[in-house]
């Protein structure tokens, strides 16, 4: 059995041809107009082993924005900043049974965050990024991870101005309740931050970077940091349907309406795949097809014997 790290382009192309066939089952997002544009065709995988090696293939040049893709970032982040024991009072790690923009799940909690990945948990988070405002919250946020992954994220404006004009009704709701239940700050200057930070974008190897940091030990990073991180994703990464993909693939991963899917293998490397074909809880199928068909190939999942 071939390992991650001795993967080439002619190994990928059968799990992405049968990716692909997964994608067209499902929806390009139409509520934000400017990631409605994109090619439903589109796939792009990068691959970061620990060891060094690398490999991306297809569509790789497309530029998409994370979204929420970010929450385990914006996690770590803080994390490194202030401490699990400061940032653990605002966000909970439980997985949630409800939608990821779930209003109704908040209000049943008692306007606490069920978990980070979630937008009422990464609302929350992006209010208490250090920073006079959005602005620089945004930016020192992105220096910090394209420092420490070598990555080469970007702030994407015109999407940013797309996701503005379309803000969502329910992520406003969200920040009122968690205003009202003492979990918030600043209304605006949270719900600003939160979507600078959805509009970081950048390639499939730039996310596989990121991903990267999670995978391997880092002497910047603590690594109680990055196993709560991880813990989270596994859990709640991938919405209503953590439990059923941390059965079915048995690694960290998470995903965002962009259509990005990160996957952490941990101490061998990461898996970043872009396609934008959405399923109903908001995954998008192929990505998460080539992982399912990837880790099962490779015996990858954190279980395997």
């Amino acid at each position: 059995m071939k390992q991650l790290s001795q993967l080439t382009a002619k190994d990928l192309s059968p799990w992405i041809q049968q990716a692909q066939i997964q994608a067209a089952k499902g929806l390009v997002p139409d509520r934000i107009p400017q990631l409605a544009v994109a090619d439903p065709r589109y796939f792009a995988v990068h691959i970061c082993c620990t060891t060094g090696e690398s490999i991306g293939y297809q569509d790789t040049a497309c530029v998409f924005p994370l979204m929420s893709v970010i929450k385990p970032f914006l996690l770590l982040y803080l994390l490194e900043k202030l401490g699990a024991e400061k940032v653990l009072q605002w966000v909970g790690v439980e997985p949630s049974t409800a939608p990821f923009n779930s209003l109704e799940q908040l209000i049943a909690d008692g306007g606490r965050p069920r978990n980070p990945m979630i937008n009422s948990g990464a609302i929350t988070l992006a209010d208490k990024l250090p920073g006079k405002d959005a602005n620089q919250r945004t930016q020192q946020f992105c220096q910090w991870l394209n420092q420490l992954a070598s990555c080469q994220l970007t702030l994407d404006e015109s999407m940013l101005a797309c996701v503005r004009l379309s803000r969502s009704p329910t992520n406003l709701a969200i920040a009122h309740h968690l205003h009202s239940s003492g979990y918030l700050e600043n209304i605006e200057s949270a719900i600003d931050t939160y979507e600078q930070i959805c509009c970081l974008s950048g390639q499939v190897a730039d996310l596989a970077l990121l991903g990267k940091l999670l995978a391997a030990e880092n002497h910047l990073l603590k690594p109680q940091n990055c196993q709560l991180v991880n813990g989270v994703m596994f859990t709640c990464g991938l919405y209503q349907a953590s439990a059923e993909f941390a059965i079915r693939i048995g690694l960290p991963m998470k995903s965002g309406v962009g259509g990005g899917l990160l996957a952490v293998i941990p101490r061998v490397g990461a898996i970043a795949c872009y396609s934008p074909p959405l399923d109903s809880v908001g995954n998008p199928l192929g990505a998460i097809a080539f992982i399912e068909a990837l880790s099962g190939s490779l015996q990858l999942s954190v279980f395997s014997p």
